[in-house]
């Protein structure tokens, strides 16, 4: 243990902490800005700098390591105006639109700015200026407001591996861009919103729909219908001041009935369609040895990776959509037919804790007849921008229920939202269309957890099925090298793109670094998803009443042709883009 003071408190911390670490532990605030937990730890912005006696100049606190006798001033005047010229000099080369950035009132620059008093920028200079990439369906790059922090870069070097983007050039011409300075939409990114995450400006953002969907809802003439996915309602709240992890399906319900939407729908519906399929499919491929082991395919970001950087390998992918495009496709046939709908006035808007969503539905292989399954999405921090135009007191309003029949899922369903929850709810019906036999024990506690990679081996009847969970798309890469080099034995595996799963997906509040560094987020998230599973009346998908019926009166049997005519897609190589 080493011993030091910090602001005349005295401090015991193991050897190789961080001044930083070691000065939250003792409940001193140091301001940050380049520094994210555990992801970016370079010491760039220079915001968390301190004196230490007896050493010339300062120290950066984020990667200076504590010594013993050490002797530390966090806010002396010289740290203070040091720390005041370093916000001038980044503001002096940004953007000034704060009224109209989507990140104003969560922007981790605006809040120092602010803490220092920043009112005039003494440096008036010439200001890069940089045109805006919006070109992708899902990320808009505006790098007018990037302040070369480089939290987007590690993310996606670091946590995914994937490297769209970097830092180029040098001096006053250095700027974060990708491969040739082409567009997102042309470079090998996955449009997971990772970066978007690590973001602590507006200089990256999902592309919005929100205009799209109120001129939809003004629209006399349009049938709209909305439909949520399983974590959005255990992240919306926090968008209001709540705590991480709350529960707020009922105001969230209630909130869009307000806003004007035909029909709330839950997409937790169509994951329960999603597991009819998926748990059919491999059931089929598991007795012929076809193609193992067979991959999850609900998640976009992870399927465009695959496309991208694995095209050999995406014979093992379930040729299922996801959840919400499955839904859309019920929707716009069996609900349309059954209400004497015509199915090209129904518009359907996903709210998803996902930006790659946004790119999934604009997919060709995501229609019907020509009719798209999906017409927009929105994400969780759009939907939260949509309920504060109108002027909706979120905390305030009455619970209310999703619309039926579209409205009633299971538990199995609910757990969609987390890192091996697709899985668990997968077992769930794979064991009992495999034995015959009711599943007595519904928790898979083996792939539940943080773990990047997690292996287990499951019993079904006579057979013991060794399955994988991967999340985050790092972690990804390693077992699709299993998969290619034919090392892997797995006869199952899920993979997310996200760090976490759903829950923490791209799309999802935006939590700065100080939450970051003192609170597991996505563990919070988790426990919340498991709570809605385990109080569920109904946890295992093929027991949904809702499903049973559609597939008796209009879809025929999970994996025949209606299923796969609405409810099934295909892949396209895409092998420009591998790295």
């Amino acid at each position: 243990m080493v011993n030091l003071k910090i602001d005349d408190k005295k401090v015991c911390v193991p050897e190789g902490t961080t001044i930083l670490d070691a000065a939250k532990q003792a409940g001193i605030d140091i301001p940050t800005l380049c520094f994210l937990k555990d992801i970016n730890e370079v010491g760039d912005c220079r915001m968390c700098i301190v004196e230490v006696e007896g050493r010339r100049g300062f120290a950066t606190s984020c990667i200076q390591t504590v010594e013993e006798g050490m002797v530390v001033h966090t806010h002396t005047p010289n740290v203070l105006e040091a720390r005041h010229m370093i916000l001038d000099l980044i503001i002096s080369n940004h953007s000034k639109d704060c009224l109209t950035c989507t990140r104003s009132g969560n922007c981790e620059l605006q809040d120092l700015a602010i803490k220092f008093n920043v009112l005039d920028i003494e440096f008036q200079g010439e200001r890069t200026e940089h045109k805006i990439d919006d070109k992708s369906p899902s990320i808009v790059r505006d790098f007018n407001k990037c302040i070369l922090c480089r939290r987007c870069v590690a993310a996606c070097k670091n946590v995914q591996e994937i490297g769209a983007i970097d830092c180029i050039n040098r001096g006053f011409e250095s700027c974060i861009s990708t491969t040739y300075d082409h567009s997102l939409n042309d470079v090998n990114c996955t449009f997971c919103g990772q970066c978007i995450e690590a973001c602590p400006t507006g200089a990256l953002h999902e592309k919005e729909n929100i205009n799209d969907v109120w001129a939809k809802l003004k629209d006399p003439d349009t049938f709209v219908v909305v439909q949520t996915a399983p974590s959005v309602r255990v992240t919306l709240g926090e968008e209001f001041g709540m705590e991480i992890g709350t529960n707020v399906t009922g105001k969230m319900v209630s909130a869009l009935k307000h806003l004007g939407f035909d029909k709330v729908f839950d997409t937790n519906t169509g994951a329960d369609f999603t597991i009819m399929e998926e748990a059919t499919e491999f059931v089929k491929r598991f007795k012929e040895n076809d193609n193992l082991p067979m991959t999850t395919s609900c998640c976009p970001g992870w399927v465009r990776f695959a496309e991208m950087e694995y095209p050999e390998n995406l014979p093992h992918l379930s040729s299922c959509k996801s959840p919400h495009q499955m839904f859309g496709a019920i929707i716009k046939s069996y609900y349309a037919e059954k209400n004497n709908i015509d199915p090209s006035k129904i518009y359907v808007v996903s709210v998803m804790p996902c930006i790659a969503k946004k790119y999934e539905s604009k997919r060709e292989e995501m229609e019907v007849d020509g009719i798209r399954d999906v017409d927009a999405v929105i994400t969780t921090r759009e939907l939260s921008r949509m309920i504060k135009q109108a002027n909706i007191e979120f905390d305030k309003l009455e619970d209310d229920t999703f619309d039926n029949p579209m409205g009633e899922a299971t538990g199995a369903a609910a757990i969609f939202g987390v890192t091996g929850g697709v899985m668990e709810a997968a077992l769930r019906t794979a064991y009992e269309l495999i034995t015959g036999e009711e599943l007595q024990k519904l928790e898979f506690e083996e792939i539940r957890g943080e773990k990047g990679i997690k292996k287990a081996t499951v019993k079904i009847g006579d057979k013991d099925v060794k399955v994988a969970v991967a999340h985050g798309l790092k972690n990804a890469r390693k077992i699709m090298e299993e998969i290619k080099n034919g090392t892997a034995d797995y006869s199952f595996v899920e993979v997310m793109a996200c760090p976490g799963g759903c829950i923490m997906g791209g799309g999802q509040p935006i939590k700065n670094s100080k939450i970051r560094m003192t609170t597991d987020v996505g563990a919070k998230r988790a426990v919340a998803m498991y709570s809605i599973d385990e109080r569920s009346t109904i946890r295992k998908s093929h027991e949904n009443p809702v499903l049973k019926q559609i597939y008796k009166d209009y879809i025929g049997k999970p994996g025949e042709h209606k299923a796969h005519e609405l409810l099934h897609t295909h892949y396209t190589p895409m092998e420009e883009y591998r790295i």
